[in-house]
């Protein structure tokens, strides 16, 4: 295998960072393809906790190239504190060890400032995180976006500053009432940060083409999770990148080849940060109880995340709308010792049963078909339990890909591949 993807396969924050830190180890290329410091990646090393944001999880080995792609949305203040955070975990970062896209669009002070005041006086609250990843899309898609080697020429920065700044000014002045910087203050803050970024910026599209022909090991990695993707999402609480399987080919580009396979990573249950219908979340002590044992606030914005029993209907979905071929289930560990559990395997909806999810279902008026099953007690230092054998049966009969590895755990010891992987 020369190539693998790891695609969160529900709402996000299933674990992705630590399956990505090991197989990083197999591999020679680490690429982020789409999203921005919207994301957190948690790994623990040892006694050593690293939070990564932007920079791919490839940064943790020092024979692996970590590759910021041009569908990635940057904001280079944010780049700035996490190299300086990455280099005080006693990590080293090189322009041989790190690329960045000079195609990549940037997160400016204004797009920062829109989404900030959208969700704070806006008629509609989607849950972001308030980084500006939506306005600057939005940039992007309406053409008047700034990119990474816009930084590098004052005149032309200047101008397409001008442009930007022409509708949110309306924006900032009559519906927001809130202050915003010039034009020359925000080209001087972008120049000046961009000093960091200059080293770091290249041609990634013929670098990846070229580690291709060169028979290297590509691993992508992927932000937030299938059913956040603005297509094929939970619209319109969703992020604005493709985070389903052809964010890969639009936001990093894999010349002349596919990806050959796609690792979905899956909590043993359900999770979701902000806004949005959830089907399966608990509003119990069995809630509380898992939100507690599972740690589960988030990384980027330390907020709670809701919790829920697993959805098989979704999981079946990203499995087909992402092309998943085999999935990794983490976090076993926080449903041993709860007793008897149960998964929604289908939805009644509009008169009908259905056992997927698809694009534009209005999640709001499914009502959840739950089966209970047995509970588990393992501590997964050796065999693992019949129980916990079903409960991945169950999941491998319904998705109909296997169960690749097993995470029950936050170390790197505590990861179980069922599957080889490179």
């Amino acid at each position: 295998m020369k190539s693998l993807a790891i695609i969160g396969s529900q709402w996000g924050d299933e674990g992705k960072g630590k399956i990505t830190d090991l197989l990083g180890l197999k591999c020679d290329v680490v690429v982020r393809y789409q999203g921005g410091n919207n994301a957190g990646h948690t790994i623990i090393v040892g006694e050593k906790k690293v939070v990564l944001h932007l920079i791919p999880s490839g940064i943790l080995h020092d024979h692996c190239v970590s590759v910021i792609g041009h569908g990635v949305v940057l904001d280079p203040e944010a780049f700035s504190k996490e190299i300086e955070n990455v280099k005080n975990s006693g990590l080293t970062v090189t322009p041989e060890k790190l690329k960045i896209s000079s195609n990549t669009s940037v997160i400016t002070f204004y797009n920062r400032l829109l989404d900030g005041q959208r969700e704070a006086k806006g008629p509609v609250k989607i849950g972001t995180t308030g980084k500006g990843i939506g306005p600057a899309y939005e940039d992007k898609i309406s053409r008047k976006g700034i990119k990474v080697k816009d930084l590098f020429d004052k005149e032309v920065l200047t101008e397409k500053l001008k442009a930007n700044l022409l509708e949110k000014e309306t924006l900032f002045t009559k519906l927001y009432e809130c202050e915003y910087p010039s034009v020359e203050e925000e080209v001087e803050r972008l120049m000046s940060l961009a000093k960091e970024l200059e080293p770091f910026v290249c041609d990634t599209f013929s670098f990846l083409d070229e580690a291709k022909r060169a028979g290297k090991k590509i691993l992508f990695e992927g932000a937030q999770g299938v059913l956040l993707d603005i297509d094929f999402g939970s619209y319109p609480f969703v992020t604005s990148s493709s985070t389903a399987y052809a964010g890969i080919y639009s936001g990093a580009g894999l010349p002349g080849g596919t990806v050959e396979e796609v690792l979905g990573i899956t909590k043993a249950y359900t999770t979701r940060v902000g806004e949005g219908p959830f089907p399966t979340e608990l509003f119990d002590q069995m809630g509380e109880d898992i939100q507690t044992k599972g740690g589960e606030f988030g990384a980027t914005t330390g907020r709670k995340r809701r919790c829920g029993w697993l959805d098989l209907p979704l999981l079946k979905y990203s499995v087909k709308c992402s092309n998943l071929t085999s999935i990794a289930l983490t976090k076993l560990d926080v449903l041993s010792e709860m007793g008897p559990l149960q998964v929604c395997t289908g939805y009644e909806y509009e008169g009908r049963t259905i056992d997927c999810a698809y694009p534009g279902i209005d999640l709001s008026k499914v009502k959840p078909i739950l089966k209970e099953v047995a509970g588990f007690n393992d501590d997964f230092k050796g065999e693992l339990s019949k129980e916990v054998k079903d409960y991945i049966a169950l999941i491998e009969e319904a998705i109909e890909i296997p169960v690749g590895i097993i995470a029950f755990g936050p170390e790197r010891s505590e990861i179980k591949f069922l599957k080889e992987y490179f």
